[in-house]
């Protein structure tokens, strides 16, 4: 089966009409996008981009061929123009299926917003599975709606990280399942940043006009690289936290350790950990713990850790390491054995991690000793994490800067 991407666009593209944002005017040559339109072996038309024929003669194909056109999702603004040549685009029903001439079978699926996906077999038993924009599964996924993993999912990654956690959930994206990105807007982020957190998601983007041979991606030798212990530093409210979960939202049963505790006589503190709570995803599940090593040991779903500063804090005041007499007596000592154990435990780790880390040093040095002692073991922590993970982020007023 192949899949040729007419558009790979939200439904305004990208630049979308009369935006002057910046990301719109950046939006040329190969990062200007149409609407999303998919044209399967030239004869299954999956959503309509506003001038299909032109844009099927720019991709090298024609719609001469195209006995069926499917749509997905509401289309507001004016009508569709439909070519002439083409039949009349139609909806399929809710968990109904077609068959068409061609040998393609199409069975629609429930979405949780208004349209519907399709999951495509070509002849060749091969199976693409294609969502709406803003759209992610009905329900729990339904496993059995899939059976198993498909050979190439195209959606809306960073408009719904959710539908890919679910669909990885459900068993319907495996390892080997080729994870497109498409409905992209002037939301996504500019440049590289944006194959940066694609590749953090286990997906890709392709240029509109580009032909996929749907299956061929499972023995291909280069995978999109998802690091799996990755490191988020930053200064206060960078941004830092947000970036780590966005690192993480694609997938499911993420565990989320808060190494902060809660504090009962801090209003504040209670209002920053709701905020937090607020945002992670409702699959996720919380630990409230600073015993990091028995957690990165096990094997299981992937680990956010929120935040490395807050764990050598509470570390620090167990082993009494603000007092500088008893630092000198045996703090050092005590402290430096702590940190060797989290970093072997992290080289060790079978989880796909990410972790959360203040970058201290580049402000103001601490009038106390103490003060300073912190900054310095804060400054060395985050070092040897560092050493440990394929992928180090520094966030910079709320822009991810990639240090490795």
């Amino acid at each position: 089966m192949e899949l040729t991407l007419l558009g790979t666009g939200s439904p305004a593209g990208l630049p979308a009409p009369d935006c002057p944002c910046a990301r719109c005017a950046a939006a040329r040559g190969d990062r200007a996008r149409a609407a999303t339109a998919l044209l399967v072996d030239g004869t299954l038309l999956l959503d309509l981009t506003p001038g299909p024929a032109f844009a099927a003669a720019r991709a090298g194909a024609s719609l001469s061929g195209v006995r069926q056109v499917l749509l997905t999702h509401p289309h507001d603004g004016p009508a569709l123009e439909v070519p002439a040549g083409l039949p009349a685009p139609v909806r399929v029903p809710e968990r109904q299926e077609l068959a068409l001439i061609s040998g393609h079978r199409v069975q629609a699926l429930a979405l949780d917003t208004p349209g519907t996906g399709y999951l495509v077999t070509g002849p060749d038993a091969r199976r693409l599975l294609y969502l709406p924009p803003g759209a992610a599964p009905a329900g729990a996924g339904a496993p059995h709606v899939y059976g198993a993993p498909c050979d190439l999912v195209a959606l809306d990654v960073l408009g719904r990280p959710d539908a890919p956690a679910a669909l990885r959930d459900a068993g319907a994206v495996g390892p080997a399942t080729d994870v497109l990105a498409v409905h992209l807007g002037h939301d996504a982020p500019p440049g590289d940043e944006l194959h940066r957190r694609l590749a953090a998601a286990g997906a890709h983007t392709v240029p509109d006009g580009t032909t996929l041979a749907v299956g061929a991606y499972a023995g291909a030798d280069e995978l999109p690289e998802v690091p799996r212990r990755t490191l988020v530093l930053g200064g206060a409210r960078s941004g830092k936290s947000v970036e780590a979960e966005r690192r993480l939202a694609a997938f499911p049963g993420v565990v989320y350790v808060a190494t902060g505790g809660s504090r009962d006589d801090d209003p504040e503190w209670g209002a920053r950990v709701a905020e937090h709570r607020e945002r992670r995803p409702t699959s996720w599940r919380t630990e409230e713990t600073c015993d990091l090593v028995p957690l990165l040991a096990d094997p299981g779903p992937p680990l956010l850790i929120d935040c490395l500063s807050l764990w050598l804090t509470r570390t620090m005041d167990e082993i009494e390491a603000w007092d500088d007499t008893l630092w000198a007596r045996g703090g050092a000592t005590a402290l430096a054995e702590r940190v060797e154990a989290l970093v072997a435990a992290v080289r060790a780790t079978p989880r796909r991690l990410v972790a959360v880390s203040n970058e201290v040093g580049s402000g103001v040095v601490p009038a106390t000793p103490a003060g300073r002692r912190f900054r310095d073991e804060l400054g060395r922590l985050n070092a040897r994490f560092a050493a440990e993970c394929e992928h180090v982020l520094l966030t910079v007023a709320g822009v991810p800067v990639p240090l490795r």
